[in-house]
């Protein structure tokens, strides 16, 4: 089991910040214990992203069927497997005839027919494409029901305990369940892949441009047209599910997610986010620490080809005050693990970042390399051990 230990003493003090920052407990300020953002839903959340503060609830781990805000974390895998290059945007796809028969929201693939991943993409983040998402989920694990598998075991490692899933596009099933906190969480996951809102904030656009079967693309979600700074996230719909939306807007470097499940009507869905979101920007800010992918230090391995290993945030790291708020220290520190294996994938994490202010600890980020770390070669080792022989 790998260890963590503290790099000697790496603390950086933000003295000069005044503001006051919120505790890594997901609750609510005391004076908001009363307020109700979302009166005609059956469940909601509003969570900053930087920080996973929850600066409203409702309901927030009550089990209930998500229908296609499955697909947030159908596009989770999606992302990650072009991060690692598992898979390329501009590879084509033949769909299969499972993937074709889908029922639902679709972009009406055929059998046979060939497609990049970048428009199968495009099709489930702004058409909710149940075709398209299986047609990805067999590219990227072989078949439906393993990458359901992988769906599954990715919500378990977020700690999400209230989520289960039994496909990957939201249709109703037995036992296919989320909760509104687990879909902020996954959406505070899938947002750390920040090219995927140049998806999911395209209003409209077209597949198959100028061929007889040409497809219009609108985006289900209109908040990314009628409020500004949303760009995402993903809507949902079944007769059991209700209307239901997981959503993402920026505004003043303050990123937030708003999740809405079990509403009546669009316009309550709707009208649900868009009031959570003025809430938000209204009454809280944040300050940034540091962005993702920021070198945090370096981690020396006498025994990988380059012993100097650069280790860097996995996410972007901020703390988050009421507007007019004053005080606190906050403080960050460095703990490194201290036995790793090597190679090294990029991705993989080998410590984490700690924020603490006044000795109570807000936030913990998972750091990590941004590149393959090989193990030396016999000749390097070889000779590192020549040239310490002659220092």
């Amino acid at each position: 089991m790998k260890k963590f230990v503290l790099l000697t003493s790496i603390i950086f003090s933000i003295l000069f910040m005044p503001f006051t920052v919120f505790g890594e407990e997901n609750g609510q300020d005391d004076t908001d214990q009363e307020l109700n953002l979302a009166p005609d839903a059956q469940s909601g959340v509003l969570m900053e992203r930087d920080t996973g503060k929850l600066l409203f609830d409702k309901n927030a781990h009550e089990k209930l069927p998500p229908a296609s805000m499955t697909k947030v974390m159908t596009l989770l895998l999606i992302m990650e497997s072009l991060d690692k290059g598992k898979i390329d945007k501009n590879e084509t796809i033949r769909v299969s005839e499972r993937a074709a028969s889908m029922g639902g929201s679709q972009i009406f693939l055929e059998t046979g027919e060939e497609m990049s991943v970048n428009n199968l993409l495009k099709g489930i983040a702004v058409a909710s494409a149940n075709d398209a998402s299986v047609a990805l989920a067999e590219r990227i694990a072989g078949s439906e029901k393993a990458f359901v598998e992988q769906m599954n075991k990715k919500a378990k490692a977020l700690g999400l305990e209230n989520t289960q899933f039994q496909n990957s596009t939201g249709l109703p099933a037995e036992n296919h369940y989320s909760t509104a906190h687990d879909m902020a969480v996954m959406a505070k996951e899938l947002l750390k892949y920040e090219s995927v809102t140049e998806y999911t904030s395209i209003y409209e656009d077209y597949l198959r441009k100028g061929e007889e079967n040409e497809f219009w693309l609108v985006n289900t979600n209109k908040l990314v047209k009628s409020y500004p700074g949303v760009d995402g996230l993903k809507t949902g719909y079944t007769n059991e599910a209700k209307y239901c939306l997981t959503a993402t807007a920026e505004k003043n470097d303050m990123r937030m997610i708003a999740v809405v499940m079990g509403a009546d009507t669009t316009k309550e869905r709707n009208s649900t986010i868009t009031g959570m979101l003025d809430y938000a920007f209204n009454h809280f800010e944040t300050k940034n620490l540091y962005e993702k992918g920021q070198t945090i230090t370096t981690l020396e391995l006498l025994k990988a080809e380059d012993t100097s290993i650069d280790v860097t945030t996995s996410e972007s790291i901020s703390t988050i005050h009421r507007k007019g708020e004053n005080d606190k220290n906050v403080k960050t520190s460095v703990n490194l693990e201290s036995d790793l294996d090597l190679p090294i994938d990029k991705g993989d994490q080998v410590g984490e970042l700690i924020v603490k202010s006044n000795g109570e600890t807000l936030s913990k980020t998972p750091l990590i390399v941004d590149y393959d770390v090989k193990k030396a070669s016999y000749l390097t080792l070889l000779k590192r051990t020549a040239q310490n022989m002659v220092k």
